[in-house]
């Protein structure tokens, strides 16, 4: 499917919030996450993608606390909720805020996932439910969690575009070349906004360590040109550096424009902290939306 660039960067801005905590809180935040989400929006941010494994309901409740954001899933699993329903349940969000939710789309990992089996038949599968459902879900409000070629080929043929999950630059300019100038490029990519670059590995390695345990990940790190040595204690530095923006909001800043430069068209910011606790991080929130100029940041 393609669009217009100026749709995408109407619909999904130039940067958004991907947080797994809007979506699982820790203890003693879920009285804060609609608060939380309403600042998201009054900061000016386009777009909050729910981390992990969201329903469609979860997300509703997000649109229902916010005012003009779009929000998405990033990503809800196909083995974990049935096309029927998503479908049906994506109209009625539909309905309430017309314009407002995009259904992104994953198939997971096998070792999350009990029923993993031929994961790209299965994802075209579930996109043939969606449109023969009795209100389909429209091509350009899905988007697929997609890396390697033939996910990126079905997310610009099927969807609105592409989500990748821990990438680096040099992936999103082969992303967009896989993809076309028409699909959207949605990259989301961890930040920790710590000047202290060693306390600021640790970080990234405490996040990077459970995915370096799935296959998905790691092989399309191989592809990048990394090596099995990089995965090892959590991580290399220079797989670090490569999939992660680390250092203060400038430098961030900068990091997020070599996304862009070679191809993306919004990016994900996922803030760490070091907190063990992994509450929300609305001051880092806030220090993003002033540094990227967003129009409700002071």
């Amino acid at each position: 499917m393609t669009s217009d660039t100026s749709d995408r960067t109407a619909r999904f801005g130039p940067i958004g919030i991907w947080s797994p905590a809007l979506h699982h809180p820790a203890p003693g935040d879920a009285g804060s996450v609609a608060e939380a989400v309403a600042e998201l929006d009054e900061l000016g941010y386009g777009t909050i993608w729910l981390g992990g494994n969201p329903s469609v309901e979860e997300a509703a409740a997000v649109v229902g606390a916010t005012r003009r954001i779009t929000v998405a899933t990033g990503i809800l699993s196909i083995w974990q909720h049935e096309a029927s329903a998503v479908a049906e349940q994506v109209a009625a969000v539909e309905r309430a805020a017309p314009g407002r939710f995009v259904l992104g789309l994953g198939v997971s990992h096998d070792a999350l996932a009990p029923r993993y089996a031929r994961p790209y038949s299965t994802m075209v599968g579930y996109l043939d439910a969606l449109d023969a459902a009795p209100e389909p879900v429209p091509a350009g409000s899905r988007v697929l969690a997609a890396l390697g070629p033939k996910m990126l080929a079905l997310a610009s043929e099927r969807a609105a575009g592409a989500h990748p999950y821990l990438v680096s630059p040099e992936h999103t300019a082969q992303a967009r070349a896989a993809l076309g100038p028409g699909a959207l490029l949605a990259p989301e990519v961890g930040v920790v906004l710590d000047t202290d670059l060693d306390r600021a590995r640790t970080t990234a390695r405490t996040m990077l360590s459970f995915y370096l345990g799935l296959p998905n990940y790691t092989g399309n790190l191989l592809r990048l040109g990394f090596t099995e040595d990089d995965f090892t204690d959590g991580g290399s530095v220079r797989l670090l550096d490569a999939l992660f923006a680390l250092g203060d909001a400038d430098t961030v800043r900068a990091r997020v424009d070599a996304y862009r430069a070679a191809g993306a068209d919004h990016v994900a910011l996922q803030v760490l902290t070091h907190d063990p606790a992994g509450g929300l991080p609305r001051a880092e929130w806030r220090e993003l939306a002033a540094v990227f100029s967003l129009p409700g940041a002071a």
